[in-house]
């Protein structure tokens, strides 16, 4: 098989969710299959600096540079099957298509997008189940929301669950935490401390975790700080204004977008890692708090359930007051925190991307059967 996969997601340098899926992807791809060939399609400007071209060592994979926005259709005219791993316009007419969907958030959570995005990414969406010979869902929840939103068949779907990188998310040593320590320390992150990791917008439920800390510094149950790691996105203008009025401007940190070994070390530093999200799709950051050990308080909504089982401590993500009460639960409760710890890393073990991949690739195989048709 000649397959040609979108790598527009990684090849910014600082990419979130889906473009860490889709870099492991390919990464794991390469590692576990040398029978198939690989064309990684890359859309790049002349002179345009912010995006890398991607580069994979094994020899069955190359990279074909889009230089003049000619599109797929051509830009890839010799393969068997092109995936889009997110969804995307799929303007090819030549090859068997893959697309993985991460999320209908736009449909669940509409509050949180302007109406341009919604009216694309319904059309995305709707040529995508009326073209694609396989769509790859990364959760059951993703699964039943497009069954309720779509008409597509679901013999055309298939459940695929991402990975966690251990190479880049695992318990620290003794003396690497106390070197984190000390890193953290001169940049005012001590223990003890509360830790989210998210791009900061409205489904992420922000808003209700200030409301919920704020409780705790009123009260005086908590003495340390709210850590928020991520990029800011869209619709965040109530942040500054909720931490204003509640006075928690010396009590909440915002590092920005940080780097993985920096990441590693706060989950594994933090008193409780808090997600208390509306809605996800997957949900990447339980997982990497799983794996490096961290006791997770989490949403009882959407895919959050699926992914924690009953390694993470679940709340009602629109009750402020119970997410407060849950995160000292956590806290307090040393029995319970380190049950949390070790039913997370047992949880973690059950996703790899190697698994990914491998399923990933029988999809491939699938598609591609003479057998197959839609």
């Amino acid at each position: 098989m000649r397959i040609a996969i979108n790598c527009r997601s990684f090849m910014v340098k600082n990419y979130t969710g889906i473009g860490r899926y889709a870099y492991n992807l390919v990464k794991s791809l390469s590692e576990i299959d040398q029978d198939n060939d690989y064309i990684l399609y890359a859309q790049k400007k002349y002179f345009d600096f912010k995006r890398n071209i991607p580069r994979i060592l094994a020899k069955n994979f190359s990279v074909k540079v889009d230089w003049l926005g000619q599109g797929i259709d051509r830009t890839l005219k010799d393969i068997d099957i092109y995936h889009s791993p997110s969804p995307d316009f799929i303007n090819i007419r030549h090859a068997k298509i893959v697309v993985t969907i991460h999320d209908l958030v736009y449909k669940t959570y509409p509050e949180g997008h302007t109406a341009q995005t919604i009216e694309t990414t319904e059309k995305q969406l709707k040529v995508i189940v009326e073209k694609a010979d396989k769509i790859i869902c990364v959760s059951q929840s993703t699964i039943n929301d497009l069954l309720q939103y779509f008409p597509v068949d679901s013999k055309r779907i298939s459940l695929v669950y991402q990975g966690v990188d251990k190479n880049i998310f695992y318990p620290l040593g003794e003396t690497e935490r106390q070197l984190a320590k000390r890193r953290f320390a001169k940049k005012g992150i001590r223990e003890p401390f509360i830790l989210f990791v998210g791009t900061i917008e409205p489904r992420k439920n922000l808003q209700n975790l200030i409301l919920a800390f704020s409780d705790l510094k009123r009260k005086r149950n908590f003495t340390g700080k709210l850590v928020v790691v991520g990029m800011k996105g869209w619709m965040v203008e109530w942040l500054q204004q909720t931490i204003e009025k509640f006075h928690l401007q010396d009590d909440i940190i915002f590092p920005g977008y940080i780097k993985d070994d920096d990441l590693r070390a706060l989950y594994n530093l933090c008193d409780v890692f808090v997600f208390p999200s509306f809605y996800e799709g997957f949900g990447f950051p339980i997982l990497e708090a799983f794996s490096c050990g961290a006791a997770v308080v989490t949403s009882n909504v959407s895919s959050c359930p699926e992914i924690a089982k009953d390694a993470a401590f679940r709340v009602n993500p629109y009750n402020p007051d119970e997410i407060g009460k849950a995160i000292m639960k956590v806290i307090e409760d040393k029995r319970l925190q380190e049950n949390l710890k070790e039913k997370g890393l047992r949880r973690a073990q059950d996703f790899s991307f190697q698994k990914t991949a491998q399923q990933t690739l029988e999809v491939y195989k699938k598609v591609y059967s003479p057998m197959y048709s839609i």
